[in-house]
């Protein structure tokens, strides 16, 4: 019985992939930049105007759902990446597409190094790859790269990536609990083969990670959220955890709806704001942010506050912060929902002054007119179409559906996977 709801969840989950919409936000918060579905959309805060993109390239703009998004640290790089197994490359200063990178399969997570050389993504068999780039080569086509292969999890959905502070780890997490700590050498092309240690304690899927900046910590402290309703923090060095705190309990007060007979609070998003000591979270079922204290102090995490949005529906997919001002910058949306357009399925809102982490202080989420570049931005990143809230309300619960199908490993009879081992492509190719 278990089986066949298996295959016939399967069946199901191929006739529409759903994808999450994405923002990132400009290091310096220059720009601001979604992606809902294979549409990449990006507009200019300084020139206060909606970016074009430009890319000559031969496979011109994504195809299918792009599922990571990401700035370099100076800002001077864009990448967008995901189903098609295209990396794309861009320059902030023209947004010119500098380089397109085809991959093996599906890319799940990008990165990329904090001396803007390197970019890094993994895709859904479990290998992270790296693509050199040139120092000259900022605002100018590159020759078609190809990417080596840097290092490997086992078969395993490589979830999220990131380059620690100082430039001397990356680190990986997947879908199998762990995540992975690697020393990054001198030349990533040769592959990076000392890995640092295992951070091991999630009893679920580790779905994002980042770092606390700190000067008396310069490789950082690692945050990560998981599907186990935790965020952790831990020592990259020696792979020790520094604390855990559950979230589970205060998302249920805040869930939009108690019907669900398992709720689930898994840990979609987070981002460390720009005061190094308060995290921000986005939770599922839960109709705004969640922010956590850091005490690097002590090292501890706890909950401080949950900023909720009164009249509407918004349950962020992805979450974004700059590393200058105090906005937090969250969208919600998917890539795919029966009878919409998803170019419309998408909603970015903002909440100011994060910096400010006193528990008496409520942040509110500012109107439209009050965000920075107003309605023009709004239309340019979300549409100018208007979308009931019971619409994004299912779209997060088709989301859920889709993330918990993509995360959770599903469970075959010994009959079923010899079948599926007889039907695979690899196979077919060779009779």
């Amino acid at each position: 019985m278990v089986d066949a709801q298996m295959e016939e969840g399967d069946s199901n989950t191929r006739d529409i992939e759903v994808a999450p919409a994405l923002i990132a936000v400009h290091p310096a918060q220059g720009s601001v930049a979604v992606a809902v579905g294979s549409d990449l959309r990006v507009y200019d805060l300084i020139g206060d105007c909606p970016v074009s993109l430009v890319d000559d390239s031969a496979k011109p703009f994504h195809s299918d759902s792009i599922r990571a998004i990401r700035y370099g640290a100076s800002g001077k790089l864009f990448v967008s990446a995901g189903d098609d197994k295209l990396v794309k490359i861009w320059s902030t200063d023209s947004w010119l597409c500098i380089s397109s990178v085809c991959c093996e399969k599906r890319v799940s997570a990008v990165a990329v190094s904090n001396d803007g050389l390197f970019v890094c993504f993994a895709d859904k068999f479990g290998v992270v790859w790296v693509v050199s780039l040139k120092e000259d080569a900022e605002n100018q086509a590159l020759p078609d790269k190809k990417a080596a292969p840097m290092l490997a999890h086992y078969c395993s959905i490589i979830t999220s990536l990131e380059f620690s502070p100082d430039g001397r780890f990356i680190v990986s997490a997947d879908r199998d609990y762990k995540i992975r700590v690697t020393v990054v050498p001198k030349n990533p092309l040769d592959g990076a083969h000392e890995i640092q240690t295992f951070c091991l304690g999630h009893s679920e899927y580790v779905s994002c990670l980042d770092f606390i900046h700190s000067p008396d910590y310069p490789h950082g402290l690692l945050v990560s959220g998981s599907g186990d309703s935790t965020v952790r923090l831990w020592d990259v060095t020696s792979g020790s955890l520094l604390d855990t705190c559950e979230i589970g309990a205060k998302a249920e007060l805040s869930a939009t709806d108690g019907t669900e007979e398992e709720p689930c609070h898994a840990v979609t998003d987070l981002c460390t704001c720009p005061n190094g000591t308060s995290i921000a979270l986005a939770v599922q079922s839960l109709k705004g942010v969640m922010l956590l204290n850091c005490d690097l102090s002590a090292k501890t995490l706890s909950i401080a506050k949950v900023i909720l949005i009164d009249g509407e529906t918004l349950i962020p997919t992805s979450l974004g912060t700059s590393l200058s001002e105090g906005f937090l910058w969250m969208v919600t949306g998917i890539s795919k929902l029966r009878g919409f357009d998803h170019s419309s399925l998408a909603r970015v809102r903002a909440v100011p002054a994060l910096e400010d982490n006193g528990r008496d202080v409520q942040p509110v989420f500012l109107r439209d007119d009050e965000i920075p570049g107003g309605e023009q931005l709004l239309e340019r990143l979300q549409g100018s179409v208007t979308i009931d809230n019971d619409v994004f309300l299912a779209a997060a619960e088709a989301l859920k559906t889709a993330m918990r199908s993509l995360m959770i490993k599903k469970q075959y009879s010994d009959e079923k996977r010899e079948f599926r081992k007889r039907t695979r492509n690899d196979r077919k190719l060779k009779h």
